[in-house]
């Protein structure tokens, strides 16, 4: 740490959409957390972690986790703890991507969804998916640790159109599928 800048440590990130139609295929929204190495360039994550994963070291998990937008409150949860991830990560990108089991599905067919990103009681930033209606995933925020060791945060919401494992492959790059 320098002087008082203490950077972000805690992360959570979390989504949540209103169920669809009854009788239409459920909407299954996940979040995806990319890791990068400081050595690498920053198109192949060394590590992602989803549903059904974390983090090797437990410093990402997924605390909840919807299929259907049908919980209370924020349906999909993830945790980032920052300031325990190994010092030779340097970046780590957060995004959603919609599950394509059912056929295509794009956000505007997302009702009501809804992005939140805070560190303690302190939001860092919110969304509602707004300019990235005909994306199939987006990215929503990467975090970058400093020379210090200090981690910084920056909005960062990329709409693509990949299914969720190319997303998860391509989410840290500068391209969009």
């Amino acid at each position: 740490m320098n002087g008082l800048n203490k950077g972000i440590s805690k992360v959570e990130v979390s989504v949540k959409w209103d169920p669809g139609s009854p009788g239409e295929p459920a909407i299954d929204l996940d979040i995806v957390a990319a890791t990068y190495l400081a050595t690498a360039n920053h198109e192949n994550p060394d590590y992602v972690v989803h549903f059904g994963s974390r983090s090797p070291d437990g410093t990402i998990y997924l605390n909840r986790d919807s299929k259907d937008g049908k919980g209370f409150g924020w349906d999909e949860v993830m945790t980032l703890e920052l300031t325990r991830l190994n010092p030779r990560y340097a970046r780590v990108m957060v995004g959603v991507a919609i599950q394509q089991r059912a056929g295509r599905r794009t956000f505007v067919g997302v009702p009501n969804p809804a992005l939140r990103i805070r560190e303690g009681h302190t939001v860092l930033a919110e969304h509602d998916f707004g300019g990235v209606l005909g994306a199939t995933a987006t990215t929503v925020a990467e975090f970058v640790r400093d020379e210090s060791g200090e981690w910084t945060f920056r909005p960062a919401v990329r709409g693509f159109d990949a299914d969720p494992a190319t997303f998860a492959r391509i989410m840290g790059s500068a391209e969009t599928a």
